[in-house]
């Protein structure tokens, strides 16, 4: 009787095992998330993106530069970036759209071919323009999330941009601007946030693609674990866009004690770019001071 005992125990905990080694690994990560007080996941913290989607965020192969020019062989980096070397150069990447591909209307691609021509001229964040939504998520900064039961609120390193995503729907957006309106509610464990009310100029990565004033964006953030968050964006524009496409990529929590969003505030790192040719007397010439 004993020895029937022993072997029931241990064909029961061998039958856990096996179905517990069924589990996905993110129900059992979900079960360890931070909780607030009224139980929703707390995603309190500063986060980031990690890979080169920030570069382009289809899928892409490594090459000199986005911005060439031809050459004897082939095309070369554009004058403007040859003194970059390596750093100009753009590193490869899996992407982070689903399905690979932007299904961007026929006019709205031919500009975005334009557009990565000519970036150097045309990229908002060239100029510390806000990033918009979602490249602000992607970009390589972190950002910080500050969330209460009343209040879901994201300060974003580069440019110093923020969004205070309400929790009950004003109305329409007053006025457009870079970073748009967003209203946020939650789906069970996830953070839903609807954004609209944009200018139409903010790119979505390096590489010229972009969208029109029409964006609507549908963000969701999910914690997989106490130290990553699933996020998802779907973006919709009838007049760039033939349907609705998503981008999907994990954020990763900052553990080091010592962290703290930086300030990269640009807008004076750019004044020589942008107003350095109304100087009385240029930069780089002999009474320039």
């Amino acid at each position: 009787m004993l020895s029937f005992v022993v072997t029931r125990e241990r064909a029961l905990a061998a039958s856990m095992a096996l179905i517990l080694s069924w589990l996905p690994l993110q129900a059992l990560a979900q079960a360890e998330i931070p909780r607030t007080a009224s139980g929703r996941p707390d995603m309190n913290g500063i986060w980031q993106a990690l890979g080169n989607a920030h570069w382009n965020i289809e899928p892409h192969q490594a090459s000199s530069a986005l911005q060439t020019r031809p050459g004897p062989l082939g095309p070369v980096p554009a004058e403007e970036v040859v003194a970059l070397g390596a750093l100009g150069a753009v590193p490869s990447h899996w992407g982070i759209v689903e399905g690979g591909e932007i299904p961007y209307l026929p006019e709205a691609r031919e500009m975005r071919n334009d557009n990565r021509e000519n970036y150097l001229d045309r990229d908002p964040a060239i100029k510390c323009y806000m990033p918009g939504v979602p490249r602000a998520t992607y970009m390589p900064f972190p950002f910080q999330i500050f969330q209460s039961e009343s209040a879901f609120f994201i300060a974003y390193e580069f440019a110093g941009a923020v969004r205070n995503i309400y929790l009950e729907d004003p109305g329409p957006p007053q006025v457009d601007s870079w970073m748009g309106q967003s209203v946020g509610r939650w789906e069970g464990d996830t953070f839903v946030v609807d954004a609209n009310g944009f200018i139409g100029q903010a790119w979505l990565d390096r590489a010229g693609n972009h969208a029109g004033w029409q964006l609507r964006v549908t963000e969701r953030y999910t914690m997989t674990s106490p130290d990553h968050i699933m996020y998802e964006a779907t973006l919709e524009d009838p007049e760039t866009f033939s349907r609705p496409w998503t981008i999907r990529l994990p954020l990763y929590r900052h553990i080091d004690a010592n962290a703290r969003l930086g300030q990269f505030k640009c807008v004076e790192f750019v004044e020589e770019l942008m107003y350095g040719d109304l100087r009385k007397t240029p930069v780089g010439s002999e009474n320039a001071r």
